[in-house]
């Protein structure tokens, strides 16, 4: 899966606080990502987050750079 920094993820399971938007922070054998509900920030794995993606959003990746 091609992501990179700026994406926004739409991930199949909810954040705790109800949104299940996540910007990608950082990525490479794990993901930084931020909940775009809350704000909270937190590392996954390549592979739980890769399963857990419905929809990426790369509109973002020119405005990070």
């Amino acid at each position: 899966m091609d992501i990179a920094k700026g994406d926004i993820l739409t991930m199949k399971k909810t954040h705790p606080c109800g949104s299940n938007k996540m910007l990608v922070l950082r990525s490479g054998m794990d993901f930084k990502l931020r909940c775009l509900g809350c704000g909270h920030e937190y590392m996954i794995p390549r592979l739980k987050a890769e399963k857990n993606i419905k929809a990426v959003d790369m509109s973002g990746r020119e405005n990070m750079h």
